[in-house]
């Protein structure tokens, strides 16, 4: 077979590529690379997606934005939610439940200066338990506590040191609507990597929010 090739002239598949150093490469090595070499913001959001992907198979329930400032820092966030199922600890009243939050974030440093990074983006992971009442009309309290992964490490003076963070939230709202659809409510929201590196300056903020539930 080789040589009828050659006899017809065909050319042969090039199994290997060769660098002008005249190192041989197989194609799925250089393949490698150039995923390899895939600057950050194509990574995070390959990370994005992978991490929505279990959330995705199942039905929308809610979209939420909120606004936000602390740490000379100013945040405009949106959010999607799927609720759980599950209720725990129900009373005649009231119940615990919880959802799902997953959220991109645009940061955005109040005091810009040469040098220094002045915004960032935030993708954030959290489940969140809620303790409402059984018809979920009416006020609530709720906590969560996830993760997050931004772009920057740092921001204005504040220093993070690590791109991946933890996310923790404590909020209140009020729940309201024919159909219980819209809902308003304050949070206040800590990110830290939890030590992981020095330094770790965290960042606190207050937010306020409003949701829209299908």
């Amino acid at each position: 077979m080789v040589v009828n090739l050659v006899r017809s002239g065909r050319k042969q598949p090039q199994l290997f590529s060769a660098s002008a150093g005249g190192t041989a490469r197989h194609p799925s090595s250089v393949r490698r690379s150039r995923i390899n070499g895939a600057s950050r913001p194509v990574r995070l959001a390959l990370f994005a997606l992978l991490a929505c992907t279990g959330a995705a198979a199942h039905a929308l329930d809610g979209v939420a934005f909120e606004f936000g400032t602390g740490d000379g820092v100013k945040t405009a966030r949106a959010a999607l939610q799927w609720d759980w199922k599950s209720r725990w600890l129900q009373s005649a009243n009231w119940h615990v439940g919880g959802y799902w939050d997953v959220a991109l974030a645009y940061w955005k440093w109040n005091n810009g200066a040469p040098g220094l990074q002045e915004k960032l983006f935030d993708f954030g992971l959290t489940p969140v338990f809620r303790l409402q009442p059984n018809g979920l009309a009416g006020p609530y309290v709720e906590a969560g506590i996830g993760f997050h992964l931004l772009s920057h490490s740092s921001i204005g003076d504040n220093r993070l040191s690590t791109a991946f963070q933890f996310g923790s939230h404590v909020g209140v709202g009020y729940r309201f609507g024919a159909r219980r659809s819209f809902e308003a409510g304050y949070r206040f929201q800590h990110i830290s990597n939890a030590g992981i590196k020095d330094p770790n300056a965290g960042m606190n903020f207050h937010q306020v929010r409003a949701q829209y539930h299908f």
